[in-house]
């Protein structure tokens, strides 16, 4: 809960306060935190004793990971498109001639 709340606060201040004119600084900072932070959790990973027997668990763990909540995703939108964007075939039916 509190790194949504981090992140909300982050948003707003992005949104409302920060200046036009830094946005270009604020990606570069954000691709370099984002390269620091792989690189220290590889170094975390990596400094695990049984580190190479456990990678196959890993590798399984992070593609359930990856596959439920992208699949999730997935059917919602696919759901959520039918229910709100009609097809066009629909739209021409309802369109007076």
């Amino acid at each position: 809960m509190d790194i949504l709340l981090v992140m909300c606060v982050g948003v707003l201040i992005g949104n409302r306060f920060f200046p036009e004119k830094y946005k270009k600084i604020n990606e570069k900072l954000q691709v370099v935190c984002t390269m620091l932070l792989i690189f220290c959790m590889g170094v975390t990973l990596g400094s695990r004793e049984h580190f190479l027997q456990e990678l196959g668990t890993l590798g399984w763990t992070s593609f359930l990971f990856f596959l439920f909540p992208a699949g999730g995703s997935l059917l919602l939108v696919y759901g959520l498109t039918r229910k709100f964007m009609p097809l066009e075939k629909e739209k021409k039916k309802k369109e007076p001639v």
